[in-house]
């Protein structure tokens, strides 16, 4: 199981995986070989950010669209780079000798285990959907192809790196190297949206970022130690003067992860910041971005921090329960008719959405191992990261030509069928409810791990949740098959708006593609919804 795996770097573990790479020459020596297969997912990335960097200045400006397609190239095969990984024992490199903490890679600052797999699986594949989702948005909206695609693929590769990072220094580092380029890319919008919204993320992710440093400042100082397993073994035997210390750290460290979640009180970010970025870019980091933020909250918790787990199991319950109750509550305040309606009732839930990703993780506090749970939050920000960009892609589609109000979707259906179909489906899959059978099935999952740990008043409150989101997943849902505002002045049944359909015209090809891909893998898994557990699980990792 995936829990297994993490469990494996944690301080009461008995495991004996392997270490692929030397970690250390010899006794007292920094020089080490690199397992370069470990790290090649987000060093690929990283590469093929440096490459379209460098083929911006000198490709004329007639080829630049090539540049979308190099970034693409780039994250597939950073994807296909995860397949030698998946075989054997887990792989660590950037080692250190002599670090307690319970397994043989407790050393190491850099470990391709399970969980650090299913996550890069999650980033890598959802930067790529992203991708091809900003393929028409950067041409369309003309932004600077050159500079969006080198951010876009650093920011993934930061995501992609956090996973897998063992130690603090390196979660921080990973953690900004995913952040700094989204406030950039959330910037690249030319209708002066973008800046306003990229200096509100800019700043509340600074404090957040600050208070994490000056969290982890305090956990060095009472554990001796930045590995994850050794920061758990020295705060288990700190000194009762360090205990207060310690608990301080430990909370204000947990602040730069929740924030990247979208956790309440750390989410006024992103109503804003969702509506003023490019809706690529919305999307990336409602997926994207949260499953970083997710990772390192899984890491920190159940790794370093296990000595507390009752009290940020507790913590986190409450966070959990207090965040899907806000989001959901400002999804139900949105206006239909106004502006930008259908990206802020998205951003909003994506706010309750994160309120379900904690659960598991909360229940991970009261697991007799503290890792079986995560498991489940693997599983559901799988099923998430498809079907909400997924929805992104029909905003941006629908977007192109009318407009991104809930009521621009009315008549869709009479319009744009198979489009309609898909948003439909994927608002089902949101909400939980056939013929969405992979979402209904990620809530069960994360309900039975409330159940399992003992959560039943969490239970509850995700209940009563889920069905307050089903008014508003069914509200924009039943104005896709509303008549369209031609046919109630007399049109012909079925006709589109005068003038609407050629407005609109074709779908770009990348558009078309990512509409496709994202309803085709949440159709599959509606089926087969066992697939999503074989992965989670270990079966096909």
């Amino acid at each position: 199981m995936l829990g297994a795996q993490i469990a494996a770097l944690g301080p009461h573990s008995t495991g004996q995986h392997t270490v692929t790479s030397l970690a250390v020459a010899n006794p007292g020596s920094l020089i080490q070989s690199v397992d370069w297969v470990a790290i090649a997912p987000p060093l690929i990335a990283a590469v093929a950010a440096l490459a379209v960097l460098l083929t911006d200045l000198f490709l004329p400006e007639r080829h630049r669209k090539w540049l979308g397609r190099l970034a693409a190239a780039g994250l597939a095969l950073a994807l296909i780079a995860l397949l030698p990984l998946t075989e054997g024992s887990p792989r660590a490199t950037f080692c250190v000798q002599n670090v307690a903490g319970g397994s043989d890679n407790a050393g190491c600052s850099y470990v391709a285990d399970h969980f650090a797999l299913v996550f890069q699986l999650l980033a890598l594949g959802g930067a790529l959907i992203a991708a091809l989702l900003s393929a028409h948005t950067v041409e369309e909206e003309k932004l600077p192809g050159g500079e969006y695609w080198f951010l876009l693929l650093s920011s993934a590769t930061g995501a992609a790196l956090l996973p897998a990072s063992r130690d603090l220094a390196t979660m921080v580092i990973a953690l900004e190297v995913a952040s700094l380029p989204a406030f950039a890319l959330v910037a690249l919008r030319r209708d002066g949206r973008g800046a306003e919204a990229a200096l509100k993320f800019f700043v509340s992710s600074v404090t957040a970022t600050a208070v994490m440093l000056l969290g982890v400042g305090f956990v060095y100082a009472a554990s001796g130690s930045l590995h994850l397993g050794a920061v758990a073994q020295g705060l288990e035997h700190a000194p009762g003067q360090l205990k207060p210390l310690a608990e301080a750290g430990a909370v204000l460290t947990l602040v730069g992860f929740a924030f990247k979640v979208a956790a309440v009180p750390f989410h006024f970010w992103v109503p804003d910041t969702y509506i003023g970025a490019p809706l690529p870019v919305a999307g990336y980091l409602s997926v994207v971005g949260k499953a970083a933020g997710l990772s390192g909250l899984a890491l920190a918790t159940t790794i370093a921090f296990r000595p507390y787990a009752h009290t940020w199991g507790l913590a986190l319950a409450v966070l959990a329960a207090v965040t899907m109750t806000v989001g959901n509550v400002g999804a139900l305040r949105q206006r239909f008719d106004t502006r930008y309606s259908a990206v802020r009732l998205l951003a909003w839930s994506s706010v309750g959405q994160a309120g379900y990703l904690l659960v598991p993780l909360a229940a991970a506090g009261y697991a007799p191992t503290g890792v079986d749970p995560l498991g489940a939050t693997a599983a559901y920000a799988l099923i998430y990261g498809v079907v909400n960009l997924g929805a992104f892609g029909v905003v941006a589609a629908v977007g192109r030509r009318a407009g991104t109000s809930v009521d621009d979707f009315r008549g869709l259906f009479a319009r744009r069928r198979w489009t309609a179909l898909a948003l439909a489906f994927f608002l089902l899959c949101l909400a939980g409810l056939p013929p969405g059978v992979i979402g209904l099935f990620g809530k069960v999952v994360v309900f039975r791990a409330a159940v399992d740990a003992g959560l039943g008043w969490l239970a509850v409150v995700m209940a009563a949740n889920v069905v307050v989101a089903l008014y508003y997943y069914l509200l924009w849902t039943t104005r896709l098959f509303a008549p369209a505002p031609g046919a109630e002045e007399g049109a012909a049944p079925g006709a589109a708006p005068v003038g609407e359909a050629g407005a609109e015209g074709r779908l770009p090809a990348t558009l078309t593609a990512t509409l496709g891909l994202t309803a085709s893998v949440a159709v599959v898994l509606s089926f087969a919804p066992q697939l999503v557990l074989q992965v989670v699980g270990g079966s096909l990792f």
